[in-house]
């Protein structure tokens, strides 16, 4: 019944339950909700508990590893832990069959994997999962979720989304967070809004039900950015802070807290908050500081959000962003390798940079296990400048080029220069296709004709 509520995603409940059973087993799983709930000391204390005269069975010892290796991924970095994580997944591999377990020693493991750039270890381990049946029939859905959500992070959204439509609606709350989390960001990366607003409309009342625990950071991280991009950000907001006083309370593991900070950042750059995304990249650098992992992992994230925030700030430096892009395609991030240096080519003045980086981007980009290139990451409302914004929105409700300067106190042949410059990045066919996509820009999600949470200037 513990374990049931686990899946439910009701942790406090799973405890009192687990505690109440007095088991070696059930202690154990004990710690697993208590350090996922952000009481590390509770975790430890349970873990040190004497086992009494129980025999020390193959899944006590696996799931006992387990959890020790989740403490020592908030105490001691990625590579003890994933150490430790991959030899709980084999001792289970016996007996894993037959078990209905609160999670799995490769779930864990995947998760952490993906959180310091160690994606082709998180593979290994659920496709491993996958073939034995670890966890049986109640993990092979959340194996194969986590499976695709590795696929979505290498830009393979092809497979991420085949996947996830495999899976099929039938999950346990805990796992059809994961899955809404998965849908909201293969939407993303494939610029597909029609599908996030779809998705949102389906998620926006149940997703305050579900409560933020450590193995949620990811999910809700990702729905943090697409409640951003929809103009929602208020819905998460509750959510987002109760992560954010968990890893507080377990001390500010990089490893946990640099994913929070990572999709706070691009949230915080879709909303157009350059002050928040400022923030969010020196939390990505103080992680990269206290960081233990041997992949440099951290510091790449770090040295990315650092081009963001420079760019934002209309400063490219070509090579910086180069190097930059280049260390997140290395980390296995290769669709947001391809979007940094295509934003950045995008926001250059530099004719020269901005070839050097476009050819980067196309580099990175790469293609797909079958052979057809990926998509380039399309602009999104932050790719206009302030002024191109208001020139997009006045030509878009059917003023002349001399009625927008007019407006705008320029000249008709400026405000021809700015369509024609948004034309060439937005990479428009003609006139009516840059028109229709500016109308997606400044029309997105408002009722008003304007871009969410963005009022008229006056002229």
């Amino acid at each position: 019944a513990a374990t049931a509520f686990v899946h439910k995603g009701q942790l406090e409940r799973a405890s009192e339950l687990y505690r109440w059973s007095g088991t070696r087993l059930s202690r154990v799983h004990s710690a697993l909700v208590a350090v996922r709930n952000g009481k590390l000391a509770e975790a430890e204390s349970l873990l040190d508990t004497p086992t009494g005269d129980e025999p020390p069975t193959l899944v006590g010892t696996a799931m006992t590893a387990l959890v020790r290796g989740t403490v020592e991924s908030v105490t001691a970095g990625p590579t003890l832990a994933l150490s430790t994580l991959a030899d709980a997944a084999e001792a289970l591999d016996p007996v894993g069959r037959s078990l209905f377990l609160p999670d799995t020693p490769a779930a864990v493991g995947a998760l952490v994997g993906m959180q310091c750039g160690e994606l082709s270890l998180a593979e290994t381990l659920l496709d491993h999962a996958i073939e034995a049946d670890s966890g049986g029939r109640t993990a092979r859905t959340r194996h194969r979720l986590l499976s695709a959500w590795t696929a979505m992070l290498r830009g393979d959204t092809d497979t991420a989304d085949r996947t996830l439509k495999a899976v099929g609606c039938e999950l346990s709350p805990r796992d059809w967070l994961l899955a809404v989390g998965l849908r909201a960001g293969v939407a993303r990366r494939s610029s597909d809004l029609a599908a996030l607003r779809e998705l949102w409309n389906d998620v926006r009342e149940a997703v305050i039900r579900l409560r933020v625990e450590l193995f949620t950071i990811l999910p809700f991280g990702e729905l943090a950015v697409a409640a951003a991009r929809l103009g929602e950000r208020e819905r998460l907001s509750h959510q987002l802070g109760r992560a954010r006083n968990l890893l507080n309370a377990l001390g500010e593991p990089p490893l946990w807290s640099a994913s929070l900070h990572w999709s706070g950042l691009h949230a915080a750059i879709t909303a157009d908050q350059r002050d928040e995304a400022a923030e969010h990249a020196r939390a990505l650098s103080r992680c990269a500081d206290r960081s233990s992992d041997h992949t440099g992992y951290h510091r790449a994230l770090a040295e990315a959000a650092g081009c963001w925030i420079d760019t934002l700030g209309g400063t490219v430096d070509a090579a910086r962003v180069d190097a930059a892009a280049r260390a997140l395609h290395a980390a296995g991030l290769r669709w947001d390798a391809a979007r940094l240096a295509g934003q950045a080519a995008i926001r250059t003045t530099d004719r020269a940079a901005m070839v050097a980086l476009l050819e980067c981007a196309r580099a990175l980009q790469g293609t797909s296990p079958s052979g057809t290139a990926q998509p380039a990451p399309r602009p999104e409302v932050g790719v206009l400048s302030e002024r191109e914004r208001q020139v997009a929105e006045l030509v878009v409700s059917g003023l002349t080029y001399r009625q927008v300067g007019d407006r705008l106190f320029i000249s008709a042949k400026t405000v021809e220069h700015h369509m024609a410059r948004m034309r060439q990045r937005l990479g428009a066919t003609s006139r009516a296709d840059l028109l229709a996509q500016l109308r997606e820009l400044v029309t997105t999600n408002s009722p008003g004709g304007r871009s969410p949470g963005r009022r008229p200037r006056a002229t």
